[in-house]
């Protein structure tokens, strides 16, 4: 199943700067992870945010739930979640 997320991060402007360096650090290592995986296949920056459009390849709504919870930044986020399915006029 194809999954269009966007995701903006809202980190605590008195955020301790090494937790903010270590949460962003494990954040890409896990989030590079899930790319290898073929998880999520594809990740765009919000031009002027800190936010992203991506794409994951799931088997269910349940797995994607434990995948955006798992990230080191969800606590920080705002999710917004769209399934997708083929369009019809695809070629």
């Amino acid at each position: 199943m194809l999954f269009h997320v966007r995701m903006d991060v809202h980190l605590p402007a008195d955020l301790d700067p090494e937790m903010r360096a270590d949460i962003v650090a494990r954040e890409k290592a896990y989030s590079q992870e899930l790319q290898r995986s073929g998880k999520w296949p594809h990740i765009w920056r919000i031009v002027g945010e800190y936010s992203n459009f991506s794409v994951f390849d799931v088997e269910s709504g349940d797995e994607l739930h434990d995948i955006l919870s798992g990230l080191p930044l969800f606590p920080y986020m705002d999710i917004k979640v769209t399934p997708l399915a083929k369009h019809p006029s695809k070629i």
